[in-house]
């Protein structure tokens, strides 16, 4: 079957493709579906996500298979403390038989890179990937290199361990569409789980799952381009910008949200109402979405770290307290 093109693909397209790609990672992960539909908003709207859970919670599992079935380059890199840049991005070796530099790749190009673990190496190490996250390029030896259109970055941490961890910078925070948290499974949840991989040995792997591609870079880039089609009204984008501007003029916070958070809120909010099935944007989308674009984005007040707050209260009051459109 032909790939649809960037013109010929509809929303029932995008919706079809959406619900294929659900359920191929569906055949192996149990639960984690609000997971799955962020990671889905972030492929078609060109984002980056990081991944937030206690350990065992399958976040790398879960982003195997999401590329297992997306039929793009994958690449996987374990964050370690002695990883270095090179090891990311690869570096000019010189060939003696043709007296050249040649370039040895590192997984960095790739078109999907689960980056595991990424609190686990230093910041300079983690720098590595400021380029790469916002341009979709990377500069070595003063020669740029050019990324895929569809490069994407699945990042992983554990919230809970802080000895041999580095915390990201906000600046490498601030290049992350979603900081996406997954919590424990239910009880229902767990009890499949065990069901299902009780009595295997070793690792699980998608394919051992049956998970087939049931998309391309073809596909997903005319994805991308019809959800660009999708209206998002003036009133719309207002209630974008104010909502964003508030977390810079609250008191619980000492550092808000950027320009470019609102760029994204605004992108992803297009995304989610294709899958919706609607080709216009409604604050709903945009309050769906907040709590993923904004609460990596913010830095409390120390009053506020004194008082016990959280940025999860913050958003919801701010998502409150800001007059959306009718």
């Amino acid at each position: 079957m032909a790939s649809p093109t960037p013109d010929t693909m509809t929303l029932a397209d995008v919706g079809a493709l959406a619900q294929a790609i659900r359920g191929e990672v569906a055949k192996a992960v149990v639960g984690q579906a609000e997971t799955v539909d962020h990671l889905l908003i972030a492929l078609f709207a060109g984002g980056h996500v990081l991944l937030e859970g206690p350990p065992g919670t399958a976040k790398t599992f879960l982003a195997q298979c999401f590329a297992a079935a997306l039929n793009l380059d994958f690449g996987r890199i374990q964050f370690t403390p002695d990883l270095m840049p090179g090891d990311i991005l690869g570096s000019n070796l010189f060939n003696f038989q043709t007296s050249q530099f040649t370039l040895t790749r590192g997984p960095i190009f790739r078109e999907l890179l689960l980056a595991d673990e990424i609190n686990r190496t230093p910041p300079k190490t983690q720098a590595a990937l400021l380029e790469a996250m916002q341009e979709r390029r990377i500069t070595l030896d003063g020669a740029v290199h050019t990324l895929s259109d569809r490069f994407m970055v699945v990042a992983t941490q554990n919230p809970i361990e802080s000895q041999g961890v580095y915390p990201l910078p906000e600046a490498q925070l601030d290049r992350f569409l979603f900081k996406l948290l997954v919590a424990y499974p239910s009880l229902e949840e767990e009890a499949r789980i065990v069901a299902r991989f009780g009595t295997r040995t070793g690792a699980p792997k998608p394919h051992e799952f049956g998970i087939a591609p049931v998309a391309d870079g073809a596909r997903i880039g005319a994805a991308a381009a019809a959800i660009k089609r999708i209206t998002l009204a003036d009133s719309v984008v207002d209630y974008v910008v104010r909502l964003v501007r508030a977390t810079r003029e609250t008191v619980d916070l000492a550092s808000g949200a950027s320009p470019r958070a609102a760029v994204l809120l605004a992108n992803a909010a297009r995304a989610r109402a294709a899958l919706e099935g609607r080709d216009y944007v409604i604050p709903d989308d945009v309050k769906a979405l907040a709590f993923a674009v904004l609460r990596h984005r913010l830095l409390l007040s120390p009053a506020a770290e004194i008082e016990g707050k959280q940025a999860e209260a913050i958003v919801a009051e701010l998502v409150q307290r800001t007059e959306a459109p009718r």
